[in-house]
């Protein structure tokens, strides 16, 4: 499985890179045919709270699952994002 993070307009602390590392493991062992996980990290302006955005992709050979969360902590929105991701792929493994 392949991780890619990307960042807009500033650099990712190596804590944070293997805190969405660990979390994507985690996800590809429940689903297996999971190929690519993607995030995207963005500081939303004006720095206020709740300003850290996830924008998360895991990607199939069936399907592709977003999802896009705004939380106080780039840890906080990626749980968030995954935890829609689970929910997306839950369903479209029932749908089959």
């Amino acid at each position: 499985m392949d991780v890619r993070i990307q960042s807009l307009h500033f650099e990712v602390s190596e804590k944070l890179t293997e805190f969405i590392n660990k979390k994507a493991e985690r996800l590809a062992h429940r689903y297996p045919s999971i190929t690519t996980v993607e995030a995207t990290l963005k500081v939303v302006k004006p720095e206020t709270a709740m300003n850290k955005e996830v924008v998360l992709l895991a990607v199939t050979p069936q399907t592709t699952a977003a999802a896009t969360k705004t939380a106080d902590s780039f840890e906080e929105a990626v749980d968030l994002a995954l935890e829609a991701i689970e929910r997306q792929l839950e369903k479209h493994k029932d749908s089959k």
